[in-house]
């Protein structure tokens, strides 16, 4: 006999829990499939980087992440024109541009201009044609000793805030930080009846 008021188990087992299921028995393959991919198109873009072309460094947007810095989507017309490189020149070269975005401040203005004058120095520029030459092309020595860049060029790097160590001395032991901040709370709250006081005391000096 059942006791108390408990459900009549009545079994569901006609799910087909076996449509159901996910596996992932591709994942190596697709790996494999992945690598190859890359290898091929190393080969296709030869001699360019790996990576694409060149990116500007720019800060994340919104409160949480704007101090940590990326790569963009390209440069301004106003970085390009401050490191001398035509913008019509630009994509051809390697450079990424993008007419949408402002320079807001001088810090990073400075830092992409130096980024192009970098990646400048260390151009190499085959010609179209073999064997003929334009104005602008890297000598036929720089081009035998060129190699493709594999993985990042001139990589973003994030700089580790340094910290000061200080002595703790009698004299920071001995301040009471909770009471400086109650004396500066009430000074902030008094200024008004205070300088209100003080009038009042001047004009009756006069009287």
């Amino acid at each position: 006999m059942v006791k108390h008021n408990n459900v009549i188990p009545n079994g569901h087992f006609k799910k087909h829990w076996q449509n159901y299921v996910r596996t992932w028995f591709n994942q190596p393959a697709r790996k494999t499939r992945r690598r190859i991919a890359r290898q091929k198109k190393a080969v296709k873009i030869f001699p360019r980087p790996t990576s694409g072309p060149l990116r500007p460094i720019v800060q994340c947007q919104t409160l949480k992440y704007n101090m940590k810095p990326r790569a963009g989507r390209g440069f301004t017309f106003e970085e390009l024109k401050a490191a001398g490189i035509p913008k019509k020149l630009a994509p051809t070269i390697g450079i990424s541009v993008d007419h949408r975005r402002k320079n807001r401040s001088l810090e990073g203005l400075q830092a992409n201009v130096q980024r192009l004058k970098t990646y400048k120095a260390k151009l190499v520029i085959f010609p179209r044609r073999a064997r003929k030459f334009k104005a602008g092309d890297s000598t036929p020595e720089e081009l035998a000793t060129a190699t493709q860049v594999k993985g990042d060029y001139l990589p973003i790097v994030r700089e580790k805030p340094t910290v000061e160590i200080a002595k703790i001395t009698e004299e920071m032991k001995a301040f009471k930080a909770y009471g400086k901040l109650r004396v500066e709370r009430m000074n902030a709250k008094q200024v008004g009846a205070r300088l209100k006081k003080a009038a009042e005391a001047e004009k009756e000096e006069k009287k």
